[in-house]
């Protein structure tokens, strides 16, 4: 096992909750570290055979050239494409910093960090939906039913959608 990291990565993008910084944009920096099993790539002197930090850096200028309204959905989608790319990556850390955010003082920086392993495959759809159910307690109001308990209106399904249906299923 070992780590391959890219430190110090810098990116102007548009990312923001405000329609404003989506528009205007910031400079943001990124760091990954990418726990993987190198050992064929060092032993054969083999590219294939690590995870090729130039690719990284392709996957993560990519996703960062794709505007977002939070820090958090560009992180996770970096590191679902890592997991998915290279077959090796155990783990991935990844931290994105928006220099001087607009949040009415004085900050550098506002940083996002997300370490996670490599799903299972039983739980790689586990969550993907909204925390639903906490956020009714929340505020007070009652459980959304489950998508199976949803029913397709008659009327939607003889006007063409029948993928509703499908999906609801």
């Amino acid at each position: 096992m070992g780590k391959i990291c890219l430190e110090g990565l810098e990116f102007f993008a548009y990312h923001g909750y405000f329609e404003e910084e989506r528009k205007i944009g910031n400079k943001y920096g990124v760091d990954i570290v990418v726990d993987t099993d190198f050992d064929y790539g060092a032993k054969h002197d083999d590219l294939d055979g690590t995870v090729n930090y130039m690719v990284l850096y392709d996957i993560i200028k990519e996703e960062m050239s794709m505007p977002s309204k939070l820090l958090e959905n560009v992180g996770k989608r970096i590191i679902e494409r890592v997991f998915s790319r290279f077959a090796t990556a155990k783990n991935v850390c990844l931290s994105i910093a928006k220099f001087n955010p607009p949040i009415g003082g004085i900050c550098s920086r506002a940083k996002i960090v997300i370490d996670e392993e490599r799903p299972k495959p039983e739980e790689r759809t586990k969550n993907d939906r909204k925390p639903e159910k906490a956020v009714n307690e929340h505020y007070g109001l009652p459980d959304l039913p489950e998508e199976k308990d949803i029913k397709v209106p008659e009327e939607a399904k003889s006007s063409g959608y029948s993928m509703l249906e499908e999906l609801c299923e």
